[in-house]
């Protein structure tokens, strides 16, 4: 059961990982430099500014096209492999790609954006680390989002939530050993 639950998050919130790490690849793209633009407009509240200017307009279009093609590709595999039909508890062939990697990518990049908000408020610089709220930005933000289209369960919510702080923590070490990331966590 424990297995078949974690093998659950990791598969429910697989697209909104992807939106969250596309955002930030977003940027090695030169096709997509034109798309470059600050999401805030460089508009400022209290003196500074709202988001920064790593949050892109890129970094939203792309991050959120990448959850979208995520769970596009879990509805296929869904429908190709019986496997799965026992194991995910959602009916993956009656679920809107599009709307569901919508809420997941635009979720995971706000709840981001909302914690770069704060970090500027506290003078926090960009690429600084804010553990825990770096870690845990983007999965609180997937899970509201996606809440009024597909609720959870309490014990889902939980697993996912550990499962996926582990993950990101797991990720960004990795990020930093490859050198694309200054810190560890």
């Amino acid at each position: 059961m424990i297995l078949k639950e974690l093998f659950f998050v990791l598969w429910f919130f697989a697209p909104a990982g992807l939106s969250n790490m596309s955002a930030f690849l977003a940027s090695k793209i030169p096709l997509l430099k034109r798309l470059n633009q600050p999401v805030d407009a460089r508009l400022k509240f209290r003196g500074k500014r709202i988001f920064g200017s790593h949050k892109t307009i890129r970094g939203f279009i792309f991050g959120t096209v990448m959850a979208i093609i995520g769970v596009s590709i879990e509805v296929l595999l869904y429908t190709l492999i019986p496997f799965l039909h026992t194991n995910i508890p959602i009916n993956y062939s009656a679920i809107n790609p599009l709307l569901l990697g919508f809420l997941l990518g635009f979720g995971a990049l706000t709840g981001d954006a909302i914690k770069s908000f704060f970090k500027r408020q506290l003078s926090i610089p960009p690429g600084k680390s804010w553990v825990p709220f770096d870690q845990i930005d983007y999965i609180l933000g997937g899970m509201v989002f996606t809440y009024f289209y597909i609720p959870l369960s309490a014990a889902q919510y939980v697993v996912l939530f550990a499962v996926w702080f582990l993950v990101h923590l797991v990720i960004n070490f990795y990020g930093y050993i490859l050198k694309l990331k200054r810190q560890p966590i």
